[in-house]
């Protein structure tokens, strides 16, 4: 039996359904791999825990001229923790190797294999994997950035709170760091608690169902008395520190699947905690859908110019702001 398929014995149907539409979007249509640009070297499947979960690998792309050593930024894939595939990778397919990055995809436990923080600890452990590895595949260890979406969005976010976290810190490479020098967050939950009693008119996801993604991925109903710890555990805001990288947190606020109040909490904290952060709206925007991915697209270069390469803007901004662009209907999601 499949993962899915037991699953969804257990899951409401529309629930199902929404999971395995966000699987296929977050995947090739077929199972070849997407293919490799021009001046691209791709590693994959390489495995960042020895004789580990066939989940924890990461595929990385490297400009193919160039001595480096070149700034990273990790790919972290969404799928409600239980779906998703790494082989799906936007850096790759918006250039960002050409632009003079390296680009790391990771896969990660599902909650359906271990539940939180087996998920947190994974991205923890390919981050040390890339360090260790820095000299052999000419990274530039000391400028890491992640970026991630959905689920994705969550751990990114994690990953951005939770230096200095030991408890997260498992496996090899443990005098390797897992910071992150910036953090782009597309559409990330964070206190799961609030999902439901934020979200709109139109969602049909039940965030407090005792199987919703929340609740199979911290192992309990999320509004149980006894889920409380293990909620504000998962919860990257629980964490924050004036000393954490920047963030760029994108959200729709017509946002069905995971609030956008998810990313004004997150927002909000940031900046009482002094930490740098561009909170972008997209009036209209969906769970992804009808992103203005033109606009969007030059404004997450810049930010990863800014952090992992030292270029400034030519207009310098306000440490924390926020922003807005509109929807654009005929876009897919990215």
């Amino acid at each position: 039996m499949t993962a899915t398929t037991s699953i969804s014995m257990r899951l409401p149907l529309f629930v199902v359904a929404l999971l395995l539409a966000v699987s296929l979007r977050a995947q090739p249509a077929s199972k070849a791999l997407p293919p490799v640009p021009a001046g691209v070297t791709a590693h994959r499947d390489l495995a960042y825990v020895a004789v580990g979960h066939e989940r924890q690998k990461l595929d990385l792309y490297l400009p193919a001229e160039g001595s480096g050593p070149f700034p990273v930024i990790v790919w972290i894939h969404g799928g409600a923790w239980f779906a998703g595939d790494r082989k799906n990778c936007p850096p790759l397919r918006e250039g960002f190797v050409a632009r003079g990055y390296a680009v790391a995809s990771l896969g990660y436990r599902l909650s359906s294999h271990e539940i939180f923080p087996a998920q947190i600890e994974d991205c923890k452990a390919a981050l040390r994997w890339l360090r260790a590895h820095a000299k052999e595949y000419r990274l530039d260890a000391a400028h890491i950035g992640v970026w991630g979406a959905s689920a994705g969005g969550h751990l990114v976010s994690l990953l951005g709170t939770t230096d200095g976290v030991r408890e997260f810190e498992v496996g090899a490479h443990l005098d390797q760091s897992s910071r992150v020098q910036a953090v782009v967050d597309y559409y990330g939950p964070t206190d799961f608690r609030q999902m439901d009693k934020h979200a709109p008119a139109s969602a049909r996801q039940k965030h407090d169902d005792p199987e919703s993604p929340e609740s199979r991925l911290i192992g309990s109903p999320i509004q149980d008395a006894g889920s409380a710890a293990p909620v504000r555990r998962a919860n990257p805001i629980t964490y924050l520190e004036k000393t954490d990288p920047p963030f760029l947190i994108v959200h729709g606020d017509a946002d069905a699947t995971v609030p956008h109040h998810q990313s004004v909490l997150l927002y909000e904290a940031a900046v009482a905690h002094k930490v740098a952060v561009h909170f972008i709206t997209i009036r209209g925007g969906g769970h992804g859908t009808a992103f203005p991915y033109r606009e969007l697209h030059p404004v997450v270069a810049s930010f990863f110019a800014e952090q992992l390469k030292g270029e400034k803007p030519a207009t310098p901004a306000p440490a924390s702001r926020r922003s807005e662009m509109s929807a654009t209907p005929m876009a897919t999601k990215k």
